[in-house]
């Protein structure tokens, strides 16, 4: 099995947040957009809040009958160098035609999804995978896509704080025996007229 090389990519505040709705709002959103495309990479997953805000139709989708598949299962419905991979569990998403796109759509769900919305994606002629559960099992996903986990992590640093309790941190809820993961400076990007500096830190993850 040929292993692809997989790198996770985020913008966060300076404080380490990575909420979406906040992080659109931070200088360096553009650098960061920048910066996914100079990785040159093929394929591209996105969580469901992220494809909510820049990628899916407005609404959700409701499904008459709650039938669950319960059970593993994938539908190829394209052949591509490259997907806009999608996390969506429960098959809440709407999407316009695949075939319009620069990278066929892939949507990875749990389980649970139910057997209407897997009807409604292959009538839209967009591929899934139906892995884990109760939650999507990445690992697994990673091998029916023949693929592994992760193998770098590349950190731009939006020029703001989000400050709110409560709210998503890049790396919460390790265990206190595991090691700092060293990470190097690879780019600073800079907009001296607003004295703006974006860098963007890249490293191996946490094992």
């Amino acid at each position: 099995m040929i292993k692809p090389y997989i790198v996770c990519h985020m913008m966060t505040s300076v404080d380490g947040r990575i909420d979406c709705a906040m992080t659109e709002h931070l200088p360096g959103v553009q650098e960061y957009y920048d910066t996914l495309d100079a990785l040159d990479a093929p394929t591209r997953i996105s969580g469901r809040v992220t494809a909510e805000l820049e990628m899916a139709l407005p609404g959700k989708f409701e499904a008459k009958t709650a039938e669950a598949l319960g059970k593993e299962a994938f539908s190829k419905a394209a052949d591509a160098e490259g997907y806009e991979i999608v996390v969506d569990t429960h098959g809440t998403l709407l999407w316009g035609e695949s075939a319009e796109d620069e990278r066929p759509l892939l949507i990875l769900t749990s389980e649970q999804v139910s057997k209407e919305y897997l009807a409604y994606l292959n009538g839209k002629h967009i591929s899934w995978i139906a892995c884990g559960k109760e939650h999507v099992d990445l690992k697994r996903a990673c091998e029916i896509l023949a693929a592994g986990l992760l193998d770098e992590v590349s950190i731009l640093i939006g020029a703001g704080i989000d400050g709110r309790g409560g709210m998503q941190s890049v790396f919460d809820g390790l265990p206190m025996e595991r090691g700092i993961t060293p990470l190097k400076l690879t780019d600073r990007i800079a907009d001296y007229g607003e004295f703006n500096i974006f860098p963007v830190f890249s490293g191996k993850p946490l094992a």
